[in-house]
């Protein structure tokens, strides 16, 4: 197994002191970096620790040495691409986590702006955020285990009004849900 430690520390602009002091208890910048180039061995317990230091799944810490990690090898700038001198593990949308899970829906028809194939990625939030989810794409659970899908039009008291994507739709009210998901990236194939 390969720890990425190091390439989650530094994608979230943190270094080794910011990592060994964000720890629960805190630990030394030294043990982190021992952690991190293999020098001390990284148990169940130091993953928790790190990973909540980190706001990530402690399972992100790790990969298999024979699985294929997508590499970040060059950045856009404003005169172009740049070529990184070394090439490293990109971060990907699940490993940057969040307090709140974050969910996928996966696109099969052109529906509105949305095409088969894409996948929409979401973010869950609490019935008291909900507010700040209008005029956004967002999931919502139904009784019966089914969802609507749209743009959050309005709420009122405990019910929500949701439009779906495409012309001609009718709105829909769903009361009481008990989350909404909330589209934060959309993954399209080229």
């Amino acid at each position: 197994m390969i720890n990425r430690i190091r390439d989650i520390r530094k994608e979230k602009g943190m270094t080794l002191a910011d990592l060994a002091e964000a720890c629960d208890p805190p630990t030394t910048a030294q043990t982190i970096g021992r952690l991190e180039t293999g020098m001390r061995n990284l148990s169940i317990n130091w993953m928790d620790r790190i990973g909540g230091a980190l706001g990530i799944d402690p399972e992100m810490l790790v990969r298999s040495d024979a699985a294929t990690h997508p590499q970040v090898v060059a950045k856009l700038m404003e005169n172009g691409p740049e070529a990184l001198g070394k090439p490293r593990d990109a971060i990907l949308a699940t490993d940057l986590g969040g307090d709140l899970p974050l969910m996928v829906l996966s696109i099969e028809a052109s529906v509105g702006e949305y095409r088969p194939g894409d996948q929409l990625w979401l973010r869950q939030i609490d019935p008291a955020d909900f507010q700040r989810a209008i005029n956004r794409d967002v999931l919502v659970p139904r009784k019966g285990g089914r969802f609507s899908f749209g743009r959050l039009i309005d709420r009122q008291g405990s019910m929500v009004g949701v439009l779906p994507p495409g012309a001609g739709q009718k709105q829909q009210v769903v009361d009481d849900p008990a989350w909404l998901a909330v589209a934060e990236m959309l993954v399209r194939k080229l």
